[in-house]
């Protein structure tokens, strides 16, 4: 298997390193310089045709969406192993990406989603040890991502949701989470 993953720490390729890092999947990266605009040059639109990042190679196939990619390596990986499971899986790494992401970094959503998006999210977690139960897995890896970005971004707390809070505590002493997105 040769994965390389073209990135930028300032991207969402943060996301795909952590879950790569925690599988124990061996990949390579592909740094792209945004600063120089390498992103958006031909060579790269043949990778990425919206010249975005991340995108991740797998022996000749390409995959783009952090989304998307994250799910492609749950599959690869074996932590999906049926469509019942994928399809839990993917409503949750949805969740992360458009609704969690959406009602936390658009300032004209956050006063009226962010607080009922993170009220029930709160509640789900005050029973389950992770976003599908009681294992880690991608969709934490998701989820746990937008919430670690919520600080750093859009100087969001959850002291108001200590579920929350205490999740994402939890993922961010996670030594992947370390390597990747908690050295930002």
């Amino acid at each position: 298997m040769t994965l390389t993953l073209y990135s930028n720490p300032r991207s969402r390729s943060t996301i795909v390193r952590w879950y790569l890092e925690e599988k124990g999947l061996a990949y390579g990266l592909h740094p792209i310089d945004l600063a120089t605009g390498e992103h958006l040059q031909p060579a790269y639109q043949n990778v990425h045709p919206f010249r975005k990042l991340p995108a991740l190679e797998d022996d000749g196939f390409v995959v783009w969406e952090s989304g998307a990619i994250l799910l492609y390596l749950a599959e690869k990986s074996g932590e999906i192993t049926d469509g019942q499971q994928r399809a839990i899986t993917a409503q949750w790494v949805l969740f992360a990406n458009s609704t969690l992401g959406n009602g936390l970094f658009l300032a004209h959503l956050r006063e009226k989603e962010m607080p009922r998006l993170l009220g029930d999210l709160n509640t789900w977690l005050d029973t389950h040890a992770f976003v599908m139960g009681d294992a880690f897995g991608v969709a934490d890896v998701a989820v746990g991502a937008m919430l670690a970005y919520g600080p750093i971004m859009a100087g969001l707390n959850y002291e108001a949701y200590p579920a929350v809070q205490a999740y994402s505590q939890k993922l961010a002493e996670r030594p992947a989470f370390q390597a990747t997105l908690g050295s930002r």
